[in-house]
Parts: structure tokens; sequence; C-alpha cells
């Protein structure tokens, strides 16, 4: 039996569920952006690689110099924002990240790119934790994976066009356009974010019912917590052998089997249509998996999936392929990430940034140890290695959760 979980702190007014709506939803735009992001130098790399005519392992440090700062970043994000207003400082950090993409845009050699891409990775590294917090103070727990879920329908179709606009626009129109426009998406976030927090009592609600507490205090509070260490291990090992390995796909299509830039577009932005059959059952899930049948099932599909992008003789294996690791992926990372919101809840934005500190540095260390291995190799024994480690993943964490 799993113990009850320790209750949220509640804002200091109940919000009414329209206004709560109106909030997320307008986070859910921010959310989009931000992962469009993240997902579009997935496909980018080829590209990237043949205009600066350097191999994927090389290019690939645009995706290291990006997952570092916007992992390590998550250190301080979460006790600002505790301080300042989840709300107010989501709001600021899409502002700035319009700008900060816009450069990678501009970068005209890969040593401009790649500080382009590590300085958004400053600024992005504050927008989907602080989101997932917020919602952490505003939504109960027990409706919070059903509400996590349908939230994730913006950062899975903000995947969905990251990952196709990388394939088909960057094809026609060439890499840099991809980051101009999502510069421009962030943009409009920020002026989404700024009407809400100028008009909407609940993000100052939530603001106002948070406890202030210094950076130390904070870290104290979640480092001293059994489970939160739990939950930290389990967030780097999925970053390292599921973020850091997805990297590689797409430029293993190209190099493997010869697809065009839009071809791997197409094939890896299948994974986030995975996402989205996610949050359609999610609900349904819940009521016949449990929480921890859907981790443990995620586990499993996603190593199904691995394996068959291991082996594959032929790429039309590759789409089916796909679905499955966004189905799988998205039933194990969103238990994780309803676990996150309620791990510590006194120091929440702490908690949760965090956690998506340590998913961020793993996908470092997963490129970065992947590189050689893909320049020698190629993608399989990648794909192997991911095979093997997310389900084992999966059914630790959840022997983990049953008894706590």
């Amino acid at each position: 039996m799993l113990s009850t979980p320790s209750p949220s702190p509640a804002p200091q007014a109940s919000p009414s569920p329209k206004a709560a709506n109106a909030a997320i939803l307008a986070l859910a735009v921010a959310s989009f952006a931000s992962q469009a992001l993240v997902r579009a130098a997935d496909t980018l790399l080829p590209q990237i690689a043949a205009d600066f005519a350097v191999s994927a392992g090389a290019a690939s440090i645009v995706i290291t110099a990006y997952a570092l700062t916007h992992g390590s970043m998550q250190f301080i994000t979460g006790p600002i924002a505790d301080v300042f207003g989840k709300y107010r400082t989501v709001a600021l950090a899409c502002a700035l990240s319009a700008a900060t993409v816009a450069a990678c845009g501009l970068a005209r050699t890969l040593d401009t790119l790649t500080l382009a891409r590590f300085v958004s990775g400053l600024t992005v590294a504050w927008i989907l934790p602080i989101s997932l917090a917020f919602i952490g103070d505003v939504v109960p727990y027990e409706q919070r994976q059903q509400v996590l879920g349908r939230f994730l329908a913006g950062q899975v179709l903000g995947q969905l066009f990251g990952q196709a606009a990388g394939g088909i626009v960057g094809d026609w129109f060439g890499w840099r356009t991809v980051f101009l426009l999502l510069a421009a998406m962030l943009a409009v976030a920020a002026a989404a974010l700024g009407f809400q927090l100028a008009s909407n009592p609940v993000t100052r609600a939530a603001r106002a019912s948070t406890e202030r507490r210094g950076l130390i205090e904070s870290y104290r509070i979640v480092l001293g917590t059994p489970w939160a260490r739990i939950m930290l291990v389990a967030a780097g090992i999925e970053g390292t052998f599921f973020q850091g390995i997805f990297s590689y796909i797409g430029a293993d299509l190209h190099l493997r089997f010869g697809l065009s830039f839009t071809a791997v577009g197409i094939v890896i932005g299948i994974f986030a249509l995975g996402g989205l059959i996610y949050a359609a059952t999610v609900k349904t899930l819940m009521r016949r998996l449990g929480q921890t049948g859907i981790a443990q099932w995620g586990g499993t599909i996603m190593g199904l999936s691995f394996l068959t992008l291991a082996v594959q003789p032929a790429w039309y294996l590759a789409p089916p392929a796909m679905l499955g690791v966004g189905i799988g992926f998205y039933m194990l990372h969103n238990t994780l990430q309803t676990e996150a919101t309620q791990m510590v809840p006194q120091a929440r934005g702490t908690g949760v940034t965090l956690f998506a500190s340590m998913y961020f540095l793993g996908q470092t260390l997963g490129v970065a140890l992947g590189a050689p291995v893909m320049d020698r190799y190629g993608g399989p024994p990648l794909f192997m290695v991911a095979a093997i480690v997310l389900p084992v993943l999966a059914f630790w964490f959840t022997g983990k959760l049953k008894r706590r």
C-alpha cells in the first residue's frame, strides 16, 4: 500500500477552476514553446553537422551545451521562484528566452551556436519545472496526475512541432529559421503569461502562500528527505539513458538508412503522438493500472521499442518503434513528474527544479558518453543499452514507490 501523501500547502484563497485553468493554459503555451526548442535540436543535429562540415558526434556539442546549462541552472531556479513567485518567474524566463533563442538562429559558426545554446539553456531552464511546481501549488494531489496529464498535451504538441519543424522547416528553409520561429513563439508565451499575471488572481494567490526561506535551507529540506533522494537518482538515470540516447535517433536514421531530413523529422515526430495517446488515456490508465502499473508498463514498452530500433533491418520499423517509445516514456515520466511535485511540498519549487536538473544533467552525460559510440559504431549499441536500462529503472522505481 502507498502511504498517504503529505498535504500540499494550499493557497490562501481557493482558486476557481476557471481561473486556475486559464493560468495553467498560459503555462501550457510556454511549455509548448520550450519543449519545441528541446526536441528541435534532436532533428536538427544532422543538418547542423552538414552545414558546418563536422560529424554528428562533433555537432552534438550544441545539445550538450544546452543540456548542461539547462540542468545546472535549475540548482538555483527553484529557491528563487519560491521566493519571488513562480508565475512571475516563468513569464520573465520566456521573455529572456525569446532573445537567447533568436541568437541561436543568427549564429554563423559552430562555436557561436554552441555559445548561444549555452546561454539559451540558462533562460529556458526556468520554464517547465517552475510551471509544474505552480500546478502543484494550485491543484490538489488527488487530481494532479490527471491535470498534469492534460498539461502534458502542451509539452507533447511542442515536441511534435519541434521535431517536425526541425526536419521539414529545416529541410526547406534551413536550421536557423527553426530557431527564429521558436524565438517568436516564446515571445507570444511571455505576452500570454504577462496578461494572466496582471489579470488573474490565482497567479498572485499562489505566490502569497509561499513560505520564504533561504537557498541553503531549501536544499537542506529537499536533500534531507530520503524519498526526494530516490526521485533525484531516478531522474538522473532516466535523463542519461533515455534523453541522452534519444538525441542520436535522427542521426542514426539518416546515416544508416539514408532518410532525408524531412523524413527524419516526421519519423521522430511520431514519438510525440505517443505522448498525446497517453494524455488522452491517462484517466483510464490510472483506473485500470494504477500509478505503479503505468510506470512498469511504460518502462517495458520503451525497452521493446528501443530494442526494435537497435535491430531493425529497414527504416519502416522505426515509425511504430517511435510510437512505442513515446507512449512508454510518458507513462513512466509523467508518473515521475507527478511524484516530483509532491516529494517535498514545503519546498516544492526547489524539489521540482532539482528533479529537472538531475534529468538534464543526465542528458548531458548520456550525450557525451554516446558521442564516441555513435561516431564509431552507430546508433544500435546505444539503443540496446536503453532497451535494458529503462525497464530496469521502471521496476526499481515502482518497487521503491510501493514500499514508501
